[in-house]
């Protein structure tokens, strides 16, 4: 391939990925979908709760990314905010998957330490993810309030929970709107929690 076809190409990856966020911000019922769950989740984490986070491969990085922001800081420096990615422990991994199965390496945990004031964000493209699922099926049980970030389609988890579903079935395109939903609800929450700065954006 020659500079010229490459140039093209990623002019198109672009658009795309452009493309997709025009359709997200169109979506009226999914802004409305974000919007109460991160009251939901300012909500939990003042009653004493945490936001939980869940997903396999890159939705497993988005998930330990968005937790950090809550526990570290976003927008502004302020006090750390309660939150986790489940399966962070390779100890437990092995041991879990090794003793129950692969698909039980989230579940398992989320039992061991979630609590009713909990907010549970599983994180599946496709809404297949066995593991992914298994863990929805104990948030239920549970009673915690639970919003799956998905695809277009929502596969199995649209059947067992709400779900915010992202205006694309291309995997890229899914997580890189995933990863702008999750950013929106970090500051959304972060500034209900505290009294935001004056000055506007980010200084890391």
């Amino acid at each position: 391939m020659n500079a010229d076809h490459l140039s093209t190409l990623i002019a198109r990856e672009i658009e795309d990925s452009i493309a997709a966020k025009q359709k997200l911000l169109q979506d009226v019922g999914l802004v409305a979908q974000l919007a109460r769950l991160a009251q939901d989740c300012h909500a939990s984490l003042k009653g004493g709760g945490k936001i939980i986070f869940a997903g396999n491969g890159g939705s497993f990085a988005d998930a330990q990314h968005l937790s950090a922001e809550f526990v570290s800081r976003f927008k502004f420096d302020r006090a750390p905010l309660a939150s986790l990615a489940l399966a962070t422990n390779s100890s437990a991994i092995s041991a879990v998957g090794n003793d129950y199965g692969y698909d039980q390496v989230f579940s398992r945990e989320l039992e061991a330490v979630a609590r009713p004031s909990d907010v549970f964000i599983p994180i599946t493209t496709s809404g297949n993810s066995p593991n992914v699922l298994k863990a929805i099926e104990v948030a239920r049980r549970l009673e915690l309030r639970t919003a799956c970030l998905t695809g277009e389609t929502g596969g199995v988890a649209e059947e067992l929970c709400e779900c915010l579903h992202m205006p694309s079935r291309d995997t890229a395109r899914i997580q890189e709107c995933h990863i702008l939903v999750g950013h929106i609800l970090c500051g959304l929450v972060e500034a209900m929690c505290f009294k935001a700065p004056q000055a506007a954006g980010d200084v890391r």
